[in-house]
């Protein structure tokens, strides 16, 4: 399945990330939330690349596996770091053999060590570049999506340039947009009425991570509105509260969002199924998924 085509029903999806494991422990927790959110039946799960391509293999044995195994549409991310284009052109080729024809087309953040992201030479600098690539060598036969930010790419120096890159990159051929995470609502409103101005029409599936524990909001970076922040310091040192309160807004979040006409909810699980779990629930109860 093109998740550009179940877009197309107008049926909102619900898909959940998550990333290779680095140890045999990580991998049984990976595949028992894989079981858990499996039975939640999504409309497609995605598999992270790693920073400088260094979970490149994991990524496609897990992605194939999931797409040949599980019953669950997969799809694969793809970054440009450190890789020419035709290693990437051979790792796409790799992932329609094993019938994965869903691609996130990303940038890719430097590797381990630097913190500026240099193309190497014969590779790609942009996503919208490496998204050009992807549809010269399988046209419409591949789904692309592309990362959105609410809250504009870190490192770009303001939202009207972050805007104009998104629309290069949505040009090139991108289907479909998963945002990076927010914590409020309005950020997303906004970005979408942006872009759609900007001539963006493609979805713009809304990103989610239910909060888990507090330092977990400290290291995204992402605008907590001011409510939400005093309740989760008042909490901070009760681990079972800073949960309760994170699926709470989480599932307050997405049924807005549902409500309002987003295309979907794509979960960001950190490889933890408990958190998109009681969220799903949540979103069951209220009649929106």
């Amino acid at each position: 399945m093109l998740i550009r085509e179940r877009l197309a029903s107008g049926k909102p999806s619900v898909s959940f990330e998550f990333f290779p494991p680095r140890t045999d422990e990580a991998a049984a927790q990976l595949e028992h939330t894989i079981s858990e959110l499996g039975s939640l039946h999504p409309d497609f799960v995605s598999v992270t690349y790693g920073a400088g391509g260094s979970t490149r293999e994991k990524t496609l044995e897990i992605v194939s596996r999931i797409r040949q195994h599980s019953g669950i549409e997969a799809m694969a991310h793809l970054t440009c770091v450190g890789a020419t284009r035709e290693e990437i052109g051979a790792v796409v080729n790799r992932l329609t053999a094993a019938g994965v024809s869903n691609i996130l087309a990303l940038r890719g953040d430097p590797p381990k060590g630097e913190t500026n992201f240099t193309a190497i030479k014969g590779g790609f600098a942009y996503a919208n570049e490496l998204v050009t690539h992807i549809r010269q060598q399988h046209g419409a036969a591949v789904s692309v999506g592309g990362a959105a930010y609410p809250e504009k790419h870190v490192e770009c120096p303001d939202a009207e340039l972050d805007l104009m890159n998104l629309k290069r990159k949505v040009d090139a051929g991108v289907d479909f947009l998963i945002t990076q995470l927010f914590y409020d609502n309005h950020r997303y409103w906004e970005f979408c009425d942006k872009a759609r101005a900007a001539g963006i029409s493609v979805p713009i599936i809304p990103g989610i991570m239910p909060i888990t524990n507090a330092a977990q909001v400290d290291r995204f970076g992402a605008t907590v509105p001011p409510q939400l922040a005093t309740e989760l310091e008042a909490r901070r040192g009760d681990t079972q509260a800073v949960m309760q309160l994170g699926v709470a807004h989480a599932t307050a979040q997405c049924i807005d969002l549902l409500r309002g006409g987003a295309p979907g909810i794509h979960f960001y699980t950190l490889n933890r199924s408990g958190a998109a779990k009681a969220v799903f629930a949540g979103l069951r109860v209220a009649g929106v998924a």
